[in-house]
């Protein structure tokens, strides 16, 4: 990576981390009961959410001015990461084995990409 790409990849990381926040919002808001399906759609962890996922979708497209179209998976797959860590922390998920070698399988991966 040179140092000219490094904005573009933080780009493309802060777009991923946001597209995993939006997943967040989604979640509350399906976990919440809604009298009505328009209550449903117009809540606004819904809206803020499918916002974000836009905002994401225009910065990821931005960051790929700047990075190579075989990073961009890697840079992707650490979304993986951030979900996992709210889910645990936010939703009080819990990991199993298999959830932990899927992660230390992708860490692994996105560190041999790395090299």
């Amino acid at each position: 990576m040179t140092q000219a790409q490094l904005p573009y990849v933080l780009l493309y990381l802060c777009s991923t981390f946001l597209a995993s926040v939006s997943q967040v919002l989604l979640k509350k808001a399906a976990l919440r009961e809604h009298k009505t399906l328009l209550e449903e759609y117009t809540d606004w962890r819904v809206i803020l959410g499918y916002g974000l996922f836009v905002g994401c979708t225009l910065l990821t497209m931005l960051a790929y001015k700047g990075v190579p179209l075989n990073v961009g998976p890697v840079l992707e797959a650490t979304g993986y990461l951030y979900v996992t860590v709210f889910g645990v922390t936010i939703f009080h998920e819990k990991m199993n084995p298999k959830k932990i070698a899927a992660l230390v399988m992708i860490v692994v991966g996105i560190f041999i990409y790395a090299l």
